[in-house]
């Protein structure tokens, strides 16, 4: 270009400026909307938006009144995403109208013709989406959770309602399939309720069973039968289990049972966007049913019918964020709420689910003892008293009826092995009375990472002169031998055998059903094909002496989910549990009756008033604020504060678990305990204690946990 030619272009460009300034300033609808709507007219119907900000605390646990611009009346209805303008002054009102504050994410909840706040209100800054995603039902459950757990609205909402993809938005979901017909019974025959069960949900009714379900691989498919009853009464579905591979199993028998697009997949695998998706086609009615994990308790099912959890004993159905609400409860208050019908399921029983069926509310759903010792292997027990007089066991850890299972087992094919904690050697005791090996400075527990040297696992001091206090001895022995160590011992034993493992670092989904050793911690354990030939659960006592309520209950439904991957006793199955067989679990699991320990175990928590039977609150904190936060509350006059005890302090770069104080630092805890009836005026009570605490600025970390699954 020449020189020319740019002087001849130089008085263009402000003419193009000026062009483009009077094209905006002509323009109906700004490009760039005003956050603050300063002089906009406002909606002339209903002008008054009800929100729920996303803020979790406590002190701000309200809706909050927002005038409508006329120009987002339209798109501005209940249930969809709003940004609105949050913590703006008294004294920054302008025109009449409240303006400042930082822009902060909500939900649109109600619109009304009057505000009940008497000043100015400030206006909603945007809609963020024209979708609604917050209907009528879910709001009601999220509040029923919130009171119930001592926790905000906006905290459950947070957990109820999946993060936006406008991508998912703009794609339109399917259209719904007519219902499908009512199933057959196929293995739901097995029990002795369950054919009328199946019937009553076929036919719109709403029953509600505790389902203690026969070991083997049938349980997938006898939800997706409950689930396809359900679908042929015109109504819609939910089940929750535990992790991504019970999801995965029941993905596939809804598939069988069902065809293809009746139901969502609601994981954390599938990805933000698909899971989106997916949570849009039932929330807009293409889909009637939801299998999911435990972010699907909240799924917005339209007519609901049935919800469905699996294994409610596990540990994954407690949510790790605040309020910290647990699967079952949550879809005991949507049975109650909707009047829908409701099955608990799992190979062993919870004493929660035992007390369902004690109060009457739900019926016991179990099978016949024929139909059980068709379908249980044979359950064989090593006491300490064999393992003191076994030579095999002294020198290799495993009783002779453990080679002798493994021997057989092998012949036919896969044998597993439970192990209770992954790793090489975690922790280490006297080979002679069994004393722990600990620390001479911190009273840490010693450990051999490795088979490296003896070292402390809290000072990292080392200790090359050990000797039991106890006895005196200076041999130790492995207290727990982890997975990665049975496996080698178990491989050099049975050198021409395949060894595989499976833990926290690498789950195995299944194996085939050829002979090999598969070394697992609980839970961990990948399904046989065609089942396992033999099972061995070793260091029993490890698991039952941990200190805690439920302790014997957490074992046994370990022992029962492990042995239920076993083939029946009539096609040779057997399973050898290394543990004391006079302790009550080891009874359990050997007439295999989870439900009997669970019935005895709540009728002893109810002479002694623990949960189930009575509702507790947990209080953590620094030892004066907990004083403070108990002192200030206003309790029920039944309640029973016990302790505040210390908690054990986390060494800093150790593992944390939720909920866990910082490293380093001394917390007290205190258990609030309340009779039957009083758990509602409990929950309020703390919550309007935290609440208060911080509205006038207490900073202290105080938690509160609403039944804690573990109270030691």
């Amino acid at each position: 270009m020449s020189s020319e030619n740019e002087r001849s272009e130089e008085p263009a460009e402000p003419e193009q400026l000026a062009l483009i300034r009077e094209t905006v300033r002509k323009a109906k609808v700004p490009r760039a909307k005003p956050r603050t709507w300063r002089g906009a007219a406002l909606a002339k119907e209903l002008p008054v938006a009800r929100v729920v900000v996303n803020k979790g605390s406590l002190h701000l646990d309200q809706f909050f009144d927002y005038a409508v611009p006329e120009e987002l009346d339209e798109t501005a209805r209940p249930g969809v995403r709003v940004r609105v303008r949050f913590g703006a002054g008294a004294h920054q009102v302008k025109n009449g109208r409240r303006e400042g504050g930082r822009l902060i994410d909500g939900f649109l909840v109600e619109r009304r013709a009057t505000s009940d706040y008497s000043g100015p209100l400030a206006a909603l800054a945007d809609v963020v989406s024209p979708e609604p995603v917050l209907g009528p039902e879910l709001l009601g459950l999220a509040r029923a959770v919130a009171d119930r757990y001592a926790g905000s609205l906006a905290d459950v909402l947070q957990l109820a309602v999946p993060p936006r993809s406008a991508r998912a938005e703009g794609r339109p979901s399917p259209e719904p399939l007519p219902p499908p017909a009512a199933p057959e019974p196929g293995s739901w025959s097995r029990y002795e309720r369950g054919p009328a069960f199946l019937e009553s949900l076929a036919r719109g009714g709403a029953p509600r069973a505790v389902w203690n379900a026969l070991p083997g691989p049938h349980w997938a498919e006898e939800i997706g039968r409950a689930v396809a009853a359900t679908l042929a009464s015109g109504r819609g579905a939910l089940v929750v289990v535990p992790d991504g591979r019970a999801a995965a199993r029941v993905d596939a028998a809804l598939t069988t049972v069902l065809g293809e697009g009746r139901h969502a997949l609601l994981t954390a695998e599938a990805g933000p966007e698909k899971r989106y998706a997916q949570w849009l086609a039932v929330r807009r009615g293409a889909v009637r049913a939801v299998v999911g994990t435990r972010a699907a308790m909240f799924a917005p099912v339209r007519d609901l019918g049935l919800v469905v959890i699996w294994d409610d004993g596990d540990g994954s159905h407690s949510e790790l964020h605040a309020p910290q609400p647990h699967a079952r409860d949550v879809l005991l208050l949507r049975a109650a709420h909707d009047r829908c019908a409701f099955l608990l399921g799992s190979t062993s029983c919870t004493v929660e689910a035992a007390q369902l069926v004690e109060s009457g509310w739900a019926k016991a759903l179990s099978a016949g003892r024929d139909q059980v010792r068709r379908a249980a292997p044979l359950i064989r027990t090593v006491g300490d008293g064999e393992l003191a007089r076994d030579e095999a066991a002294r020198a290799a850890r495993l009783p002779s009826l453990a080679w002798q299972a493994v021997r057989e087992g092998l012949k036919t094919g896969p044998v597993l092995v439970q192990v209770p904690r992954r790793g090489y050697v975690p922790r280490l005791a006297c080979e002679r009375c069994r004393t722990p090996a600990r620390c001479r400075h911190c009273a840490g527990p010693l450990e051999a990472p490795e088979q490296q040297e003896l070292r402390c696992g809290w000072c990292g001091r080392g200790a090359p002169d050990w000797h039991c206090v106890a006895c005196g001895s200076t041999r130790l022995r492995a207290q727990v031998v982890g997975a990665r160590r049975t496996a080698e011992e178990l491989g050099r034993a049975f050198p021409a055998v395949p060894v595989r493992t499976s833990g926290r670092d690498h789950v195995l989904d299944s194996v085939p059903g050829r002979p090999a050793l598969v070394v697992s911690t609980p839970g961990a354990e990948p399904v046989a094909e065609g089942g396992y030939a033999a099972a061995l659960l070793l260091d029993g006592w490890a698991m039952l002496g941990r200190p805690d309520l439920r302790a014997g209950e957490e074992a046994l439904r370990r022992w029962i989910d492990a042995a239920s991957l076993v083939r029946g006793q009539p096609e040779g199955g057997t399973v050898v549990v290394v543990a004391e067989p006079t302790l009550r679990p080891v009874q359990a699991l050997v007439r295999w009756d989870p439900v009997g320990h669970a019935q005895r175990e709540l009728a002893e928590r109810a002479e002694l008033g623990f949960p189930p039977v009575s509702r507790m609150a947990a209080v953590t904190g620094p030892p004066e604020a907990v004083e403070g936060f108990l002192a200030a509350a206003g309790l029920p006059p039944d309640a029973e504060v016990l302790g505040p005890v210390p908690l054990p302090v986390v060494r800093p770069g150790g593992p944390r678990r939720p909920g866990d104080p910082p490293p380093g630092e001394q917390w007290d805890r205190a258990l609030v305990r309340v009779p039957p009836g009083s758990g509602a005026a409990l929950a309020a009570a703390l919550k309007q204690a935290r609440a208060a605490r911080l509205a006038r600025g207490g900073g202290d970390p105080v938690r509160i946990r609403v039944d804690p699954p573990d109270i030691g």
